[in-house]
């Protein structure tokens, strides 16, 4: 009898396990496609579009991360996540794409409203929330 509920207990307690990082990988998966969606033109012959894919290709998950945990966020993911949810928005596309409406209006350097903002950066073909170096 104790081992047939050792047994249900490992197995609910890998299970769980194995069923939060899917969670996770699904909401910046979510998010990150619908980013790709709206600005890289997969098909665009221009030598920028093709920069700019490969960019995005390689970030991956560091368009709006940042260092080797997921918690840490770059200025863009930072944006983002004051109108997106990875526990409620997921599924909402409509709210995704309006986020980031939203947020390439807004300034890349919360410091300075007179930064180039996301959503020029993008079109000149740089990563949002890359480290840029400060003005003097």
């Amino acid at each position: 009898m104790r081992t047939a509920i050792s047994v249900l207990l490992c197995g609910a307690v890998v299970g769980a396990s194995l069923g939060l990082p899917a969670r996770t990988v699904r909401a910046d998966k979510a998010f990150r496609d619908e980013f790709i969606a709206k600005y890289v033109k997969v098909d665009g012959s221009d030598a920028k579009d093709k920069a700019f894919a490969e960019a995005c290709d390689k970030a991956k998950c560091n368009i709006c991360h940042e260092g080797k945990s997921k918690k840490n966020r770059n200025a863009y993911g930072k944006a983002l996540g004051k109108f997106l949810s990875r526990e409620s928005d997921t599924d909402n596309k409509p709210k995704i794409r309006a986020a980031l409406d939203t947020v390439a209006a807004m300034s890349s350097d919360p410091d300075n409203p007179n930064s180039a903002k996301f959503g020029d950066l993008i079109k000149e073909g740089k990563l949002p929330g890359s480290k840029r170096k400060k003005s003097p």
